[in-house]
C-alpha cells in the first residue's frame, strides 16, 4: 500500500513495484526501460528483441505468481503462445482476472508482433518500422500499468499517473535543478530554448511564466510577445492567453526532434 504522505505520481517504478521478487522485478524494469530507450532512440530493430525479453520476464513472474511453478531463467520457453494459454486455465482463486486472462492475452499478441513482424529477425514478411514499436511499447507501457494497479493497490488512472511522470522524456541538453529547468546551451536563441523546454514536458501544460524564468528571458512582455505569440502562430506551440499555459504542437515536437538529430550529427 502506498504511503498516505507520499504522492503518488512522485513514486519511482522500483517503488512501485516494491511487491514484486526483486529477481523479476529488477529484470522487468530493465528490459522495460531498454525498450523505452530503444524506441526513443528510433532503434526500432531493437524495439522487438527488447519487447520479447520483457515479455519472458513478465511471463514467469506471472507463472510464479498463479502456480508457484515458472519457467527458470535461463531456461529457453520452448511456446510462449501455450505458456500464456495455461495461465488462463488455472482456478480464478490463483490470482486475479488480468494476471490470468488480460494480461498473458496481451503478452502474446506483443510476442507474436515481435515474432511476426520482422523486428529483430532477418527475413521477416514486414520490415519494422515505427507503427510497429509503437505498439510495442503501449502494449508493455499497458502491462506495467496493470501490474502497478494491482501489486500496489491503485486505480489504472493513478498507476498510468506514475508512467506518466516516468516517462518524461530525457533531453541532454535541458537540466533539471532546485525545481527549475534550465537549457544547458546558452547560444539558443529564446524560441528554440523554449520549444526544448517544451520538448522535456510533452504531455503537460506549462505556465508561461515559468518559460520565461526557465529560458531566463529579461521582459516577460516581450517574451510573451516575440516568442511564444510568434511561436503560436507557427503552429509550434499552443499559447492560451486566458490560461497563460503553453503545450508543446506536433509540429513543434519535430522541429526539436530535428533540432536534435542535426547536434548530434544525425540527419535533420
Amino acid at each position: 500500500m502506498a504511503s498516505t504522505n507520499t504522492p503518488r505520481s512522485s513514486l519511482t517504478l522500483e517503488q512501485a513495484l516494491t511487491a514484486v521478487p526483486p529477481t523479476y522485478r529488477n529484470r522487468l524494469i530493465k528490459s522495460y526501460r531498454e525498450l523505452k530507450a530503444a524506441y526513443s532512440e528510433e532503434q526500432y530493430d531493437a524495439c522487438g528483441l527488447r519487447a520479447g525479453r520483457f515479455c519472458e520476464v513478465l511471463l514467469r513472474y506471472l507463472q510464479l505468481t498463479l502456480s508457484g511453478n515458472t519457467t527458470p531463467f535461463g531456461t529457453h520457453i520452448t511456446n510462449f503462445s501455450d505458456e500464456c494459454h495455461k495461465l488462463e486455465r488455472v482456478p480464478q482463486a490463483a490470482g486475479p482476472e488480468s494476471f490470468r486472462v488480460l494480461i498473458p492475452r496481451a503478452l502474446n499478441y506483443l510476442y507474436c508482433l515481435r515474432n511476426k513482424r520482422g523486428i529483430g529477425h532477418v527475413g521477416g514478411d514486414v520490415e519494422a518500422n515505427r507503427i510497429d514499436a509503437s505498439a510495442c511499447v503501449r502494449i508493455a507501457d499497458w502491462c506495467v500499468c496493470e501490474l502497478i494497479r494491482i501489486v500496489h493497490t491503485l486505480s489504472l488512472e493513478e498507476a498510468q499517473d506514475i508512467l506518466d511522470a516516468l516517462s518524461a522524456r530525457t533531453v541532454p541538453e535541458v537540466w533539471s535543478v532546485l525545481g527549475k529547468k534550465r537549457v544547458l546551451d546558452a547560444s539558443l536563441d529564446f524560441a528554440s530554448k523554449t520549444l526544448l523546454l517544451l520538448y522535456a514536458e510533452p504531455t503537460a501544460a506549462v505556465a508561461a511564466e515559468d518559460l520565461f524564468q526557465w529560458a531566463e528571458h529579461s521582459n516577460f512582455a516581450v517574451y510573451r510577445r516575440d516568442v511564444l505569440r510568434r511561436l503560436h502562430a507557427l503552429r509550434l506551440l499552443e499559447y492560451d492567453l486566458e490560461t497563460e499555459m503553453v503545450v508543446i504542437s506536433p509540429l513543434g515536437i519535430w522541429r526539436v526532434e530535428a533540432l536534435l538529430k542535426t547536434r548530434a550529427g544525425g540527419s535533420p
